[in-house]
This record gives structure tokens, C-alpha cells and sequence, in this order.
């Protein structure tokens, strides 16, 4: 939930009719006191998850925002931390809670790296990307990793129909496609148009060798079938 030191109602409103990174240019400095943060008990499954196939050299935060990826990045990797996104509003408050790290302000649809990485995470990213957009966004990835690389982020399961979270989130995307529809800039964000197999689809054609592993420690449905799972996106490691 939102704590006191998060935003108002009219801040949101009016991030809410911005750009995406004039929006995020607007909701940096209380980000962090927001629902959209990852939350922590994710990043730590995430680390937990991600420790038996470590340790890593370099590692990579795709669509960083104020750096919570870090907090997996820094006990995984032995080398150089990065973090991409092309808020810079966002970028400065992670600069300011990570002055160790590297920061890179760049369209994720386009990252200027090569081979330069060993794991790249992203959280809660791939809702800011049409599926049209999501090709360019793993290829881009799949670049910035060195033989052998590794991208790892969670994916929840979808809520079921007759949950309450299933028709808020549904009622969160209607009303950002009437928003996107009357008026300009859109604001991409959407929770429905990245399913699993959508994802795994694509992260396949982009040359990745996909498999999920469920993050145990968030729990599982009344069917049994994990809350959360981690994907594993493997980069070949012959060239």
C-alpha cells in the first residue's frame, strides 16, 4: 500500500496523464513509498533462486528504476553491477542509494551493450512494453550478455477469475486502453499482455533457452501450483 510519504492523489493523477518517462521522471523521488516497488520477500526468493547457479562476474539491472534490483545483483555477482532505464529522474535516486553501482540512461528497446554481462534481471518491467515491443527488448538482452549468460525474472500466475485481483487487474488495463485511446502521450502499463507463454515464445525466438522454476518461498495457490515463478533464460554458450 501506499505509505504517507508516497504520492498524492493528484501527483498520480498527473503522472498518470504523462508520458512513461515523464511519469516516472515525476514519481522518482517517492517511488520507493509506492506499491510499485518490488517487493522485498521477491527479491530475496529472487537471490535464494538464483545462488545455486551463481556465483556471476557482471550483472545487469534492465529497467532499473530506484535500483531495487541491486539488492540480487550485488550477493550474485563478483564484478560490476549495472542498472539501465532511460528515467533519469528514476536513475538519480538510484545513484543516490547505490553510488557504487553503474547507471546507464537508455531506451531498454535498444541497449547499448554487447556481450558485457553474465546475468541480467528486470522486475516488473515487461508490462511497459507492447507485445509488438517485446522482441526488440530480449534481442536487445540477449546482446548484452556474454556466452553462456543468464536473465532471470519473476512472473506471477494469473489470478483466477474468481479472485478480486483477477478483476482489478483486468479493470486496470481497460481503463489504461481508454486512457491510451483518448489521450496523448500513452502510458504504457499493462499487466495482461505478458502470460508465460507469450514470453517463453518469444524469449525462445530471441535464441534463449527458457525454463521456469517455481519461487517457493512466496507460496503456492489453493491448486497446488506455485504463486510465482522464476524464468531462466539461458544464453547458448557456443557462439
Amino acid at each position: 500500500m501506499f505509505s504517507p510519504h508516497g504520492p498524492s492523489l493528484r501527483e498520480l493523477c498527473v503522472q498518470a496523464l504523462s508520458s512513461v518517462e515523464r511519469g516516472y521522471d515525476l514519481l522518482a523521488p517517492k517511488f520507493d513509498h509506492t506499491p510499485f516497488r518490488t517487493p522485498e520477500s521477491i527479491l530475496g526468493a529472487t537471490v535464494e533462486a538464483l545462488s545455486a547457479l551463481g556465483p556471476f562476474d557482471r550483472g545487469l539491472d534492465v529497467c532499473c528504476g530506484t535500483g531495487a534490483g541491486m539488492l540480487v545483483l550485488r550477493p550474485l555477482c563478483q564484478g560490476q553491477i549495472t542498472g539501465v532505464d532511460f528515467s533519469a529522474g528514476m536513475l538519480a535516486q538510484a545513484r543516490t542509494a547505490h553510488p557504487d553501482a553503474t547507471w546507464v540512461r537508455a531506451d531498454a528497446r535498444a541497449l547499448p551493450f554487447a556481450e558485457d554481462f553474465d546475468l541480467a534481471v528486470t522486475f516488473g518491467a515487461l508490462g511497459h512494453f507492447l507485445p509488438t515491443e517485446r522482441p526488440a527488448l530480449l534481442n536487445g538482452v540477449y546482446r548484452a550478455l556474454r556466452p553462456g549468460g543468464l536473465l532471470a525474472f519473476p512472473i506471477g500466475a494469473p489470478p483466477s477469475p474468481l479472485s478480486f485481483s483477477h478483476w482489478a487487474v483486468l479493470g486496470f488495463d481497460l481503463a489504461m486502453r481508454v486512457r491510451n485511446a483518448v489521450w496523448r502521450p500513452p502510458f504504457v502499463m499493462y499487466y495482461r499482455t505478458s502470460p508465460l507463454p507469450a514470453v517463453h515464445d518469444d524469449l525462445s525466438e530471441a535464441g534463449f533457452s527458457v525454463r521456469a522454476v517455481p519461487l517457493t518461498a512466496l507460496g503456492r495457490r489453493r491448486d497446488g501450483s506455485p504463486r510465482c515463478e522464476l524464468v531462466l533464460a539461458r544464453k547458448p554458450a557456443d557462439r
